[in-house]
């Protein structure tokens, strides 16, 4: 499937004239039992696609809900391998949704891009978005990607202007990610009026869907989002539940599947209401 699952999905949203929701979550956040029943939930609870974030010890672009995130995981004893068994395990239960891998460089070069790759396939991964990998030394990980029929997938910024825009989306496939506010996860907002037309070069420039993802917090802020994007991605607000749910000595699981359901479901009904308004 690979490849084949995100374009699949897009296709059907399309036709469907509605944006994806795709959750965000760190992989044995936190702990891999918990974060695994979350992930075996989200497709139920709403999620058109997932990224599963490999918890990485110095994750530079990401705030402190995804920072803590990763270590709560890491201190749980959470590992790249334990993160690819976790996927194999979720596709036992589901073949459709398609599932993104999101982290950093270092721990790949470890393991050798053609042997992740390739173990990546088996798990059942579809794409990988590596943060920290810029274009002009990607081919080596886009080669390894595309023996496999995965896709890498890259991000743009609202610094990334029309000269470097094509060199950041040659070699993307299944989708390009717009990060819409510069910074780090779970900061700043995002603003839809600011968003689209960036949303709309970058579809332009790719021939791609774009998802926005950065400063969506909210079911409000997701639904307008999902009036001029592709996809929406929502993490720092949901890994927020789950260092809530520690706190209060709540039901992680039913707290985190709880916001994403109100998040899917703005962003499922965004377009019909802007149609019936």
């Amino acid at each position: 499937m690979t490849k084949a699952r995100i374009e699949a999905r897009f296709a059907q949203l399309k036709a469907e004239n509605r944006a994806a929701f795709v959750p965000y979550v760190m992989a044995g956040d936190p702990d891999a039992a918990t974060a695994a029943a979350i992930l075996k939930a989200l497709p139920a609870a709403g999620a058109d696609l997932i990224e599963v974030g490999f918890p990485f010890s110095d994750p530079m672009a990401e705030g402190p809900p995804i920072q803590r995130a990763a270590q709560r995981a890491l201190a749980n004893g959470m590992t790249l391998r334990g993160v690819l068994a976790a996927v194999a395990e979720f596709r036992k239960g589901d073949d459709k949704t398609p599932v993104i891998l999101m982290g950093y460089a270092n721990p790949l070069i470890g393991w050798g891009f053609e042997a992740f790759a390739r173990d990546m396939a088996a798990a059942g991964v579809d794409g990988l978005i590596v943060v920290d990998i810029p274009p002009e030394e990607a081919d080596p990980l886009a080669d390894a990607l595309d023996a496999e029929n995965l896709s890498l997938i890259r991000l743009a910024t609202p610094t990334t202007d029309d000269a470097r825009l094509p060199i950041v989306v040659r070699r993307t496939s299944g989708f390009v990610y717009y990060v819409s506010v510069a910074g780090v996860t779970g900061v700043k907002e995002a603003d839809a009026d600011i968003v689209a037309p960036h949303v709309a070069r970058v579809r332009a420039a790719s021939g791609l869907p774009v998802a926005v993802g950065f400063g969506i917090k909210t079911p409000e802020r997701a639904g307008a989002i999902a009036k001029v994007a592709d996809a929406v991605v929502v993490g720092s607000a949901l890994v927020d539940e789950v260092a809530f749910a520690l706190a209060m000595n709540e039901s992680v699981t039913g707290r985190v599947l709880s916001k994403v359901e109100s998040l899917a479901k703005a962003v499922r009904s965004a377009r019909v209401e802007s149609l019936t308004v």
